[in-house]
């Protein structure tokens, strides 16, 4: 879901009961996706959010540029640069020639895992 215009990951999420004046409120926490924050909104249970539109790809590290990895995808064959990950656990599996995941969400890139080492 988008909360300020940030595409995060739900982790939790609770409910309450509607009062005798009040509707049911929603105590939403999430991550976001490029800066790893938590966040936390509550909000109407009924009310609509936006999702942002996900477009998960495979593609391979081609090269280490330092603070970034220059990446071709593996169906349009298109290269790229993208931030390394910030996940230290991702990142120590991340080889020259290994296949990864790469989400391309609202305009940016990142790698959410690796395929193959």
């Amino acid at each position: 879901m988008l909360i300020d215009d940030e595409p995060c990951r739900v982790v939790s999420m609770d409910k309450s009961k509607p009062g005798k004046h009040g509707a049911a409120k929603a105590n939403i926490i999430a991550v976001g996706f490029f800066d790893n924050r938590k966040r936390n909104v509550i909000m109407p249970a009924d009310r609509m959010i936006d999702v942002p539109v996900i477009d998960k790809r495979n593609a391979t590290v081609i090269a280490d540029m330092g603070e970034n990895f220059s990446l071709m995808d593996s169906e349009t064959f298109e290269t790229y640069d993208i931030p390394k990950p910030t996940d230290p656990e991702i990142l120590s599996q991340i080889e020259l020639n290994c296949s990864v995941e790469v989400w391309f969400v609202m305009g940016r890139r990142v790698i959410t895992r690796v395929k193959t080492g």
